[in-house]
């Protein structure tokens, strides 16, 4: 169980890496008067990173299934923003 914790830990890290990525992506591609990612990538990689933020600190605060259920959200809500920002 702690394996699985710490993995989505990763994960988690990972989405937050990604979202300064993005926002870092936006900021220089509007100075530089470029394209960069739009407004509703933006807005996904927000929200997830929110989502997945919440459910890392629920797995981490908690035993058991919650504990399980937090790290499946990470999986899952990282998984679902990759396909659909990333390799979509």
């Amino acid at each position: 169980m702690t394996a699985v914790r710490a993995l989505s830990g990763v994960v988690a890290g990972g989405v937050v890496a990604l979202l300064c990525v993005v926002v870092g992506a936006a900021l220089i591609g509007a100075r530089r008067d470029f394209p960069g990612p739009g407004g509703e990538s933006l807005t996904w990689h927000v929200l997830v990173t929110v989502v997945v933020v919440g459910a890392q600190i629920v797995a981490d605060r908690r035993r058991g299934v919650a504990a399980l259920a937090g790290s499946a959200v990470v999986f899952v809500m990282t998984g679902a923003l990759l396909w659909t920002q990333w390799w979509g």
